[in-house]
């Protein structure tokens, strides 16, 4: 390919998937360290989708857009490890709430710290100008609520 070509168009989605496996893997190395050794990829969709009010399974299923059980699976893999608990709802004691503990909660807060760090570095690299104009472009390609919570499913159940 000469340097006047543009490069094949399948090459874009699979460079854009790859700047997010990198930002990921290395947030994921760095929670490692920080104390969240059991972490996936999948488990960060799980906390946004529980929020800070918490969330009924079968919500949660909705907004992950997979089952009720395969989300119940789930969150009985992040109970086990200390990052969710199941309550009564305290206006409908029948319904049982998940909600992010303080390990859950710690979670988050470390992996926005290291996003900023990690955006911080993305800078230094391209310069605060293109990457502004780079988040500029992506916002306008990909225009809408980047919270998609259903994310794991389109790739594979979780």
């Amino acid at each position: 390919m000469s340097s006047d070509s543009a490069p094949p168009g399948f090459e874009l989605p699979l460079r854009l998937l790859l700047a997010f496996r990198v930002i990921i893997d290395e947030l994921h190395e760095r929670i490692a360290r920080e104390g969240h050794p059991d972490l996936r990829p999948m488990h960060g969709f799980v906390f946004q989708a529980i929020g800070p009010g918490g969330t009924t399974a079968v919500e949660l299923g909705r907004r992950l857009g997979v089952s009720k059980q395969a989300a119940g699976k789930t969150v009985e893999q992040l109970e086990r490890l200390g990052y969710v608990e199941r309550g009564s709802d305290p206006d409908d004691a029948r319904r049982k709430v998940v909600r992010l503990t303080a390990r859950g909660t710690d979670c988050l807060v470390r992996s926005a710290r290291i996003f900023d760090e990690l955006r911080l570095q993305w800078s230094e690299t391209l310069g605060e100008e293109r990457l502004r104009a780079l988040e500029s472009d992506l916002r306008a390609l990909a225009p809408g609520d980047p919270f998609r919570f259903d994310t794991p499913r389109w790739f594979g159940s979780p």
